[in-house]
């Protein structure tokens, strides 16, 4: 049994009826939309954050109606937002197989996910869930938030760890929190308990970004050779703001020029990485990282001791130790 069933266990008959709901939400009369969804469906990754949702949910009380609506909305605009991601950063791939705007064009894949989005809100508003709705859409407004702040400080490589924090809870830990208090939400009338698991995904999050900067670096525990994407793309990581940090003001002015200047450059690449690996800023962010994971799991032990609380601590666990 992988780590991910064994994870799944408690809810795994709930996700299997999950996963029929959200196929049935994702159909349409429209033939072309029907075959775009259906190559979304058959595609999907792991489902971290449905497991988010329900875990949250029976760690709460128990899985409720409620708690479908609250899996399929999540579900269906972070879907939605990762086809527009898609065609702002220009991606033919996503999860290995083909990306929609790469078969089927920028203005096809904008138009499925405004339609995923659609879908989503309607699910809400027609089972009367406003406060999931208010939470799942203050979740996208601060996604949409974060990516935009990331821009701007791409743009002049600002280098502040600080602000860094503020992007990632935004553009990744703020979904991850809205799984959490969305299911807790949907099993609890408790604005205590649901203001902890609130907390509880936000710190999650965080720890699942630094993990994803990680990646690109790879590390001595088989994540693999260093791939330097968010060097190229010039996207600001712990990894990179700690180590230019760290550095003397000869060379933190020459990384600077090298990541503005040539970033198309895989031999400048490779160097900003040797620089960076070199620096000990990896541990640094690993430490970080653990650091995040620990305060998630002080949060999680607030709640009654069940074996969906263990669960969410193997979830949380899996989120720091994943290898892709």
């Amino acid at each position: 049994m992988s780590i991910v069933q064994e994870i799944q266990r408690p809810i795994a008959a709930e996700m299997l009826l999950f996963e029929e709901r959200f196929k049935a939400a994702m159909k349409s009369s429209t033939p072309l939309l029907d075959k775009i969804t259906h190559y979304i469906v058959k595609r999907k990754g792991k489902q971290l954050r449905p497991m988010f949702v329900f875990l949250s949910a029976k760690a709460m009380g128990g899985v409720r109606e409620e708690t479908y609506t609250a899996a399929n909305l999540i579900e269906l605009l972070h879907t939605a937002t990762l086809v527009h991601d898609d065609v702002v950063d220009d991606a033919n791939y996503r999860r290995g197989f083909f990306s929609l705007n790469a078969l089927w064009k920028n203005k096809i894949a904008v138009l499925v996910g405004d339609f995923l989005l659609s879908k989503g809100l309607l699910l809400s508003v027609e089972q009367g869930q406003f406060e999931l709705l208010r939470i799942v859409s203050n979740a996208v407004k601060e996604m949409s938030e974060g990516e935009l702040l990331q821009i701007e400080k791409t743009r002049n490589l600002n280098l502040d760890e600080a602000v860094y924090y503020e992007i990632i809870k935004g553009k990744t830990a703020s979904l991850i929190s809205a799984c959490c208090e969305a299911g807790a939400h949907s099993a609890t009338e408790d604005k205590g308990k649901i203001a902890l698991m609130k907390e509880f995904g936000m710190l999650t999050g965080i720890a699942f970004q630094i993990k994803d900067d990680l990646f690109d670096y790879g590390d001595a525990e088989g994540i693999g050779k260093p791939t330097g994407i968010d060097i190229k793309e010039k996207k600001v990581t712990l990894p990179l703001i700690h180590a230019i940090n760290n550095a003397d003001a000869a060379t933190r002015r020459k990384i600077i020029r090298t990541i503005k200047k040539h970033s198309e450059d895989p031999k400048c690449v490779a160097e900003v990485l040797e620089f960076v690996i070199k620096s000990g800023s990896l541990a640094y962010a690993h430490a970080r990282m653990i650091e995040y994971r620990d305060r998630a799991l002080e949060v999680l032990h607030r709640i009654p001791d069940s074996e969906s609380r263990k669960k969410l601590e193997l979830l949380v666990n899996y989120t720091v130790d994943r290898k892709k």
